[in-house]
Parts: structure tokens; sequence; C-alpha cells
């Protein structure tokens, strides 16, 4: 989703800009930095684990080094490392950036391990993680973030998860990075803070790349959350650049940047080296990059891309400024250009391998099927925000901004918020139901990131069939939209009022926080709580259950219900 200052050609929060014409924390010169243990140089970015199976597990470190040096690891049962599950020994080289990535196998299902790293007579700072459990389940516990963007203020979403005992594993749906320069979107808070993006510029090669992972790594909230859980991943798009498609990207220009698919290969490749994820199996590339898992008889989820495989290109709203004049206008816009069949967002092998995933889980009796979703699903429109008062007349009003602008003429037309989440691939949507519905698994619930704002909706499909539930997660840092465009508190929340009352599909929804999502799975019913972080500003902050929604099921149809704070 687009994120870039109201200076630039195209943003997130103004689509139409057209229109108006375990490690401990340190503090240095204002900048918080997550500093290595003493005697711990080497492992200055922190330890991670991630994308499990039932018996094996992705352990990652990064040695800080100039020369190649070879790399003990160990597992274990116990901290003190006295009964050791696996051991093994890889090599940090500078061809993969000095990060080390392997695959602990031989463990046992369910089980949960320590694990540590030794190099150059130093060892890191201790790990936990777990392998995914088979047979009987009678609870889950997952922490759904998003949206991570350094400069906008401290992890303490990730650090409220590390110490989090209802978590047991943390489902990133992307946006862990972004791609922007210090002098783009956030720049004034990250100056103020001390969290400048590195390298200044807007990184295009693969060194640039590594370099904003190993920025975004050394925060201390980020190394304590991965050394606490294993992480479960999808990309968005900043992992890379704003609103990628097949063919390219708004966010790239390349007449100044380049080869775009030279810049879509330098970032996917600086991911799967500073990520704990596994490399793709016989036949596949890195660009596809979904994952199946399966927790005993209890859940099974399965993450979707939707970038870099299939995705037709975004529309753009706008060239529509000057050419809708009526309602009617704006209907056609919607049933020829963004309703319009063949505009893709999964590739066919992905559909192919969630009908396996979803058609195994229901014959298995898994009561829950996830989906991690990089970005909404629900059918948001923007409701008449100057006729309801909310906000002046912004083509009348003196000083208005791009944003009000925007938002102001997608209200007057009542499209979709955004074109560019699933919202902008009906045809895709409805191919999606439509897969889930055949695999006798119309029940989904949707984990989505993108938004930096928390969402619980009901779902349903084209012809009003119930299609499922979804809960949004807001930013770790990043703002939600109103707040963020420079709409006032009061206002903002007005807003979030508007939209629960003009789109059928949203529950509920705030932008006015950070945090994460924790959902808690038993065999009959679920809660999912929608946890803020009271501060980004400092390293470290209070968290409060905002707001809590049970889902139970009458039939096949999940239930969506308020429960007391």
């Amino acid at each position: 989703m687009t994120d870039r200052s109201a200076a630039l050609a195209l943003t997130r929060r103004t689509t139409l800009a057209g229109l108006a014409a375990g490690t401990a924390l340190t503090l240095t010169a204002g900048r918080a930095q997550a500093a290595a243990p003493d005697g711990n140089a080497l492992f200055r970015h922190g330890v991670a684990s991630g994308d499990p199976d039932a018996t094996s597990v992705v352990l990652w470190t990064r040695v800080t080094a100039s020369a190649d040096m070879p790399v003990e690891w160990d597992v274990a049962h116990d901290a003190g490392f006295t009964q050791l599950a696996a051991t093994g020994r890889a090599e940090a080289t500078a061809e993969r950036d000095h990060t080390v990535k392997v695959l602990a196998t031989g463990l046992r299902a369910g089980g949960r391990y320590f694990y540590r790293f030794r190099a150059g007579g130093m060892t890191s700072p201790t790990g936990r993680t777990r392998t995914l459990p088979t047979g009987q389940l009678d609870r889950l516990g997952i922490a759904l973030v998003s949206c991570s963007n350094y400069a906008f203020g401290f992890f303490n979403a990730y650090a409220a998860i590390a110490g989090d005992a209802g978590v047991d594993f943390v489902l990133h749906t992307g946006d862990y990075i972004y791609e922007y320069g210090a002098d783009e979107w956030g720049a004034d808070t990250a100056r103020t803070l001390g969290r400048v993006h590195q390298p200044a510029h807007e990184i295009v090669s693969l060194s640039d790349y590594r370099t904003r992972h190993a920025q975004y790594k050394s925060d201390a909230g980020s190394q304590a959350m991965h050394a606490a859980h294993p992480l479960l991943a999808c990309w968005d798009d900043h992992e890379s650049a704003n609103n990628p498609w097949t063919g390219g990207a708004q966010n790239h220009q390349p007449d100044k940047e380049g080869d775009w698919a030279a810049r879509r290969e330098a970032s996917i490749r600086a991911y799967y080296e500073w990520m704990p994820v596994r490399e793709p199996g016989a036949g596949r590339t890195r660009a596809q990059f979904w994952r199946g898992y399966s927790f005993g008889d209890l859940a099974t989820l399965f993450t979707l891309e939707t970038r870099h495989t299939a995705r037709a290109e975004q529309v753009d709203y706008r060239p529509w400024a000057t050419r809708i004049a009526s309602r009617a206008d704006a209907e056609r816009l919607e049933r020829e250009t963004i309703d319009a069949p063949g505009r893709a967002m999964l590739a066919p092998e992905l559909e192919a391998d969630l009908d396996i995933a979803l058609r195994r889980s229901v014959r298995a009796g898994q009561p829950w099927r996830l989906i991690g979703n990089p970005m909404p699903i629900a059918r948001t429109r923007v409701p008449d925000v100057v006729a309801a008062g909310l906000i002046p007349d912004p083509f009348t009003s003196s000083g208005a901004s791009d944003e009000a602008k925007a938002l102001a003429w997608k209200g007057k037309w009542n499209l979709p918020f955004y074109p560019d989440t699933w919202d902008g691939y009906e045809w895709a949507r409805e191919r999606l139901y439509a897969l889930s519905r055949k695999a006798g698994a119309g029940d989904l619930v949707f984990l989505t990131g993108d938004s930096h704002s928390f969402w619980a909706n009901r779902l349903a499909d084209a012809k009003g069939r119930p299609a499922g539930v979804e809960l949004g997660t807001a930013g770790v840092t990043s703002p939600g939209d109103f707040i963020g465009s420079g709409f006032a508190p009061d206002v903002s929340e007005k807003l979030d009022r508007a939209f629960e009352a003009h789109n059928p599909e949203v529950v509920w929804t705030d932008n006015l926080h950070q945090g994460y999502v924790r959902l808690a799975l038993r065999r009959t019913a679920a809660l999912a709580e929608f946890i803020a972080v009271d501060t980004i500003t400092t390293p470290s902050a209070g968290t409060s259950a905002i707001k809590r929604f049970g889902l139970t099921r009458r039939g096949r149809t999940l239930q969506l219900q308020e429960r007391p704070a």
C-alpha cells in the first residue's frame, strides 16, 4: 500500500493528490540502539527462528566480521544446554552478508527448544523456539503484526510480544522493512527520535537492502521478539518497493533507479538472507513465497504471496478525477476496470497449494483455517464524509490538504477506500472465496496487515454468502491513515465510526493506536484481543487490550461477537 509523504506524486493516503491540481538497550546521543552483551560483539543483530514444521525449524543469526568465519550452533531441551537435541556447523560468508541460516532437523513434534550460535570464542544470545505440534492440540496462541517502520518509532509491540505468555508463534504479514530514504515519509519523527533510515537514500541495490535489514534488526524490541518466538512470515510491498506488481512498482522509476527486475531480485535475496525462512523447494523460486502450517488437529495457517508472482497492476484513481461526474460513471469505473475479469492477485501454483491445504484441513476435522493475508480483504467503501459533516468540503475550503480532498472525492462517489487492496481486485477476491467454498472451507479467518489500523470484519462474497471473518492489525509503528493524514484525533475517531456505519462488513476499526493482535484458538471458540502500546516514542511501553472479540461457529458460519474489555 502507498506510504509516501504528501509531496510525492502518489501516496497511500493521497491517491488523489492530482485532484487538487534478549538484548540490552542503551541510549546514545538520543538514539536507541540494541547493544550486544559484553563480549558478544560478533552477534550484534541477535538471533531468530522461524518457518517450522513438525520436526525442524530454521535458525538465524548474523556475524559482524570482515572475513568468512565458521559458526557452530546448538539446539537443546534446556536453557543450560546440558541436553542437546541437535548441533551443527555453518559458515558466515561475505556472499551471504555474513548471515547464517541453518535448518535444525530431527526434532520432536510440538517440542520447545533453546538454541545458540558460537563463533570466534563468543556465544550468541540464547533463543527459544518450537516445532509444529501434531495430534491433539487444545490451544494455540498467535501474535499478528505488520508494518514496522523504523523511522516512526521504537518496536515496542515486538518487545511486548516477547514477554507475552499467550503467544506461541508470531505471524508477520509484511512491511517488515520500508524502502524510503531518510528525507521521505516519517523523516521529521525519525530525526527527533534518532531513528533516521540507513542508508540515507531510497534503497535500490543489494547492499542497500542488506543495510536496511541490518538497521531494523538493531532494534531491541525486534531482537527480543525474535529470540522469544518462532516467526511465520509473508511479505507485502515495502520489502521491495511501494505497490509492486508483476511488471513494476509505483515507487520505482526506471530512469532513475534502473531495472525493476534487478531491484526486485536484490530485495528478495536480502530478505532470504536476513529472515529465518526456508529456501524454496525443488521447482520453486524465492518469489513464490507462500507457506502452509498445520497445528495438530486444531488449525491450518496458509500465508499468501500477493505482490511478485501474479498481481495485475493496481488501478490508479487519478486519471478518473475529471472523468467521473455521476454515480453511473463511478459504477462504470468499478464494473469495467476495477472488477474486470482476469485481474489476478494469486498465482495458479499458490491457488493449487491452498486448495490442497484447505481440503486436507477439512478432511482432518480441524476447526480453524487461517489465512496470513498481506492486505485488507473486507469490502470497505468511503462514506460521504463531507455530507456527513465530518470534514469541511476541501474543494471549497482554503488550505485543505490533499488527503482531505482524496477522502472527500472517494466518499462522494462511494468508491473503495484503496484500489491496491483486495477491493481493487474483485475478480481475484471472488475466485479466492469460490476456491474456499469448493474445498468445504468457506469459514476462513483472515489475519491481515498493511492498513495500519485495527479491524474486526465479517466477510461475504458478492452474493452475500458468508466467507469468514477478518482480523486486522495496526502497525507496529506506522501511523493510522487518518491520524497519519493530519486529521485531529477526535475527527479520526469519528471517521472510524463512519466507516463502521457505512460498510456492512466492518464491525469495528481503530486507526488511533499501534500494536498487535493476539489470537487464542481453542477447539470450539477463539478470542481475538487487540493490544495497543501506549507509546512508540520511547523504548519501553505499557500495553492494553482496547477491544476483544470472540469467534464461535454456527453451523459452517463463523460468528464475531464483542467481549468485555
